[in-house]
């Protein structure tokens, strides 16, 4: 009995692994084309990390973006045509480069810490990671992390985040 058990474990474990290969090779082949309308979705409601920021409660935020691409040696994608963010120092327009695998835009800024009522926010020196993977579907999937370097809420806060075509 504790083989068969040991054995569907290996069993479910090698069909985990491999769906995690044609996945990844799937993405892999997939052509760096982002382009078009799209609701680009932050879910900041999940957020997680080791800044105090992760337990500041915020809602999801979405905005409509028209995405174009322009190969020429690297694929960037580039966002255009929505809103500007509402932080002044993330750097505008935003430029997704493809690795192959996913869109990705790394950046420098400034986060903008949440103290407690009354009390003025803080500006903190942050670097982020952002990248989506794009699904058969032509929706994306990725991640939003962010280091944030010094201040109240030095750490690390991470987010899901999701593109979907218009």
């Amino acid at each position: 009995m504790l083989a068969r058990r040991a054995h569907h474990a290996l069993t479910a474990a090698a069909v985990v692994a491999a769906a995690a290969v044609c996945g990844a090779a799937t993405a892999a082949a997939a052509p760096p084309d982002w382009n078009g309308r799209y609701t680009v979705v932050t879910f900041a409601s999940q957020k997680i990390g080791t800044s105090i920021a992760t337990r500041q409660p915020e809602p999801d935020f979405s905005a409509q973006y028209t995405f174009s691409t322009s190969c020429v040696g690297t694929c960037v994608a580039t966002a255009s045509d929505g809103p500007a963010p509402s932080n002044p120092t993330i750097p505008q327009p935003t430029r997704y480069t493809w690795d192959g695998r996913q869109w990705i835009f790394n950046y420098n800024w400034q986060w903008e810490c949440f103290r407690g009522e009354g009390l003025p926010r803080e500006y903190a020196a942050a670097r982020s990671l952002v990248f989506y993977a794009p699904t058969a579907d032509g929706s994306m999937y990725g991640t939003w992390r962010t280091e944030i370097l010094d201040g109240v809420c030095k750490g690390t806060v991470v987010m899901p985040v999701a593109a979907y075509p218009v």
